[in-house]
């Protein structure tokens, strides 16, 4: 087993939300170590997001999307394109959105492998000729603090790595993860990911914190406000140090 990275020092202890300047988040770094390939976990992930919406939206469903906490990754809007006249994709960090408008006006190559993965064999995505395009022309990148959502406003969302990625303090992730979910209409689909078991995660030289949670986290933080929640893991193990996998949660809003 490799030796603890000492770094990881600098991000123990009870750190929350407030605490963390994340205009500092080097956005660059985050997308070249995590998305500027497809990756098999996210490849996982994809399949099983893709399919549940597939499966729980009409084909001419349209609404209002979210994506909390989009960061650096287009993939999870990318699912919700079939069914959303407007996507809103939900950032706090100065840097993230920068990078979004950029991004959206000038898409890096590798998310058209991740469109492959999201749209094989499924007609909704098939459909659509130019996703990356249909994205910029949808999509509005919007300053907000997942803290700050209010209750009962779009038909559909997706968050990931956020509740657990921006806090080490339990009540902070449980919170976080009910607001997104009553951020939905009653009934609406979700789909979040979590990283399982995360001890922290650096950006660049910058420790950034996280809570600690299992399925079982997960599930307890997402019960009060979803209904036909499904929790599955992916055995991801190499994408960095201190965690112990992924987890993708899907439902509806009650």
């Amino acid at each position: 087993m490799p030796d603890e990275d000492p770094r990881a020092v600098s991000v123990a202890g009870l750190i929350g939300n407030a605490d963390v300047e994340w205009d500092d988040f080097d956005s660059q770094a985050y997308f070249a170590n995590n998305y500027g390939t497809l990756r098999w976990d996210d490849a996982a992930i994809i399949r099983i997001i893709a399919d549940f919406f597939a499966t729980s939206l009409p084909e001419k469903f349209i609404g209002h999307a979210i994506d909390v906490g989009s960061g650096t990754n287009l993939y999870p809007a990318l699912t919700m394109l079939p069914y959303s006249s407007r996507v809103t994709l939900y950032e706090r960090a100065y840097t993230n959105r920068t990078w979004l408008h950029q991004s959206l006006a000038r898409p890096q190559e590798s998310w058209l492998q991740f469109w492959r993965e999201i749209s094989g064999g499924r007609r909704p995505y098939a459909r659509i000729p130019s996703p990356l395009r249909l994205l910029a022309d949808r999509a509005e990148v919007t300053k907000g603090n997942v803290f700050d959502l209010k209750p009962n406003r779009y038909d559909l969302g997706t968050m990931f790595f956020v509740a657990e990625s921006i806090t080490t303090r339990d009540d902070e992730f449980r919170r976080a993860a009910r607001l997104f979910v009553d951020s939905l209409v009653p009934g609406a689909p979700f789909a979040a990911a979590f990283m399982r078991n995360s001890s922290g995660y650096f950006v660049g030289d910058i420790g950034f914190p996280a809570c600690s949670v299992s399925e079982d986290d997960v599930r307890e933080a997402l019960t009060p406000v979803a209904r036909r929640l499904e929790i599955e893991t992916v055995d991801s193990n190499d994408l960095r140090e201190g965690y112990s996998g992924m987890m993708v949660a899907t439902g509806r809003k009650k």
